[in-house]
């Protein structure tokens, strides 16, 4: 398998993307609905089992001169509660300028079309597949 799976963590909404580690892309796919920061764990559970990962990349957000953040905490604690769960490797990878990547690539989208404004809903998801690509090229 050459599956991988990446996450943009929010408080309310964690993106999530695949990606193909020999194209070296990444797609997104619909983001999971979080509360308070938690997952719906049996969502997360069926990617898992749908995707069959071999590895899950995680988004850690960072201030922009590379210090720690109070968000950058509890992506730590949501990519180590994803390794417990999973048992896969599990890769954090420096988050900034992502979401400008993401709305770029969705306006980008709209601009010719193949996005409408209430897909933005799923910007995350984008902001994820910008994240695992980052990974996957590196």
């Amino acid at each position: 398998m050459s599956c991988v799976l990446g996450f943009d963590y929010g408080a309310r909404c964690i993106g999530v993307a695949s990606g193909n580690r020999i194209s070296q892309s990444a797609r997104p796919l619909p983001a999971l609905p979080a509360n308070a920061g938690q997952p719906d764990w049996s969502r997360v559970d069926a990617l898992l089992a749908e995707w069959q990962p071999e590895a899950l990349i995680v988004g850690l957000p960072l201030a922009l001169d590379g210090g720690e953040q109070p968000t950058s905490k509890a992506a730590r604690a949501f990519a180590e509660a994803l390794a417990r769960r999973s048992k896969l490797p599990v890769h954090l990878v420096d988050e900034r300028h992502t979401s400008q990547e993401a709305a770029s690539r969705f306006a980008a989208q709209r601009a010719v079309g193949s996005a409408r404004r209430r897909d933005a809903a799923n910007i995350d998801s984008v902001a994820a597949a910008v994240i695992l690509e980052s990974w996957l090229q590196a």
